[in-house]
């Protein structure tokens, strides 16, 4: 089998695929005025055949494990056709999700009956005002409860994300505040450094605080850092004896982020992009309309490979084609 492998030595077992760009918060660090369609791109979002297709692809290029992103990947009427379809009907071992959890009480069910394996849940505050501010909702009652259902069902392989804010949730009464929850919830809550987008330097400026804060915290309370496997994503975790959970921190700022990278990414309209932050995006959409295609998708995806950089050059204040991270999902 030909696997998916760049002229750096590194290998790409993950995909992380979006699925729309509609999503229902409105954030400040990604979509601080809602939603709005991007009237100079009138592709329709990918449809279920040819996720399917694309899927197939690549499980046959080594890839074990997909992310469905956004957007809010929920928001799709045939969302939960599509997770039992890629169970179901290709080779990819892992499906999972990156959800803000709207309605994830109502959901959780749903989520766990479709077959999934894991969810990313997005919680930028454990307070309910400051959760509020950052996405104007007040919904942090209802997907607390959402993970509480999907623990009483045995679902375990939860994940929390919160993006590091500085003077919002970056004080050590926040992290106090997720000690206190994950010593009892078996869950792993990462802190993700801000990222500048092409569209959020003035709020890049305002709110950008290195994740070296966090890790000092965690250094005074002798956390215990932990290795990865090697379909995991690029946060650097921490166990404590103590707790159930973990505490874990992604770092794009950090020297030698991008050596450990293992995934590409889908955009929800079938662009190919190399790197979350790259300059190069390739549609493979026309290679997705019919079963007998597969051979000629994988052999575009693989001549692909030779064109991934070593790194995003993020800390040089190139954005590449992200404009927000609604685009390819974060």
């Amino acid at each position: 089998m030909k696997h998916l492998e760049d002229n750096f030595g590194r290998k790409f077992p993950y995909i992380r695929m979006s699925i729309t760009e509609v999503c229902n918060f409105k954030c400040g660090y990604c979509l601080p005025n809602g939603y709005q369609a991007d009237k100079s791109d009138n592709r329709k979002f990918l449809n279920i055949d040819e996720i399917r297709r694309l899927a197939k692809g690549f499980s046959e290029l080594g890839v074990q494990k997909i992310r469905l992103t956004g957007g809010e990947p929920t928001v799709r009427k045939d969302f939960y056709e599509i997770v039992k379809i890629l169970k179901n009907e290709t080779s990819i071992k892992k499906i999972v999700i990156t959800t803000n959890g709207y309605h994830l009480d109502q959901k959780a069910k749903l989520l766990i009956e479709s077959g999934l394996d894991g969810i990313n849940i997005s919680i930028d505050s454990l307070d309910r005002e400051t959760f509020k501010n950052i996405t104007k909702h007040d919904r942090l009652p209802e997907i607390l409860k959402g993970i509480e259902i999907l623990q009483s069902l045995n679902f375990d392989n939860i994940k929390i994300n919160a993006v590091l804010l500085n003077g919002v949730n970056s004080s050590k009464k926040d992290f106090d505040s997720w000690a206190e929850y994950i010593k009892i919830n078996k869950v792993n809550f990462r802190y993700i450094e801000l990222m500048q987008t092409g569209d959020n330097l003035d709020y890049f400026n305002r709110y950008h605080i290195s994740s070296k804060i966090f890790k000092s915290y965690l250094n005074e309370n002798k956390w215990i850092y932990q290795t990865l496997g090697q379909d995991a994503g690029p946060s650097l975790n921490y166990i404590n004896p103590e707790y159930k959970g973990k505490f874990g921190i992604i770092a794009p700022y950090s020297k030698d982020f991008c050596k450990s990278c293992n995934r590409l990414r889908i955009t929800s309209k079938g662009d190919l992009r190399l790197c979350l932050f790259g300059n190069t995006g390739i549609s493979i959409r026309h290679l997705l309309q019919k079963d007998d295609q597969t051979e000629e998708l994988k052999d575009l995806i693989l001549g692909q490979m030779k064109f991934k950089k070593e790194s995003h050059y993020l800390e040089l204040g190139e954005t590449g084609l992200t404009k927000n991270l609604s685009k390819t999902g974060g």
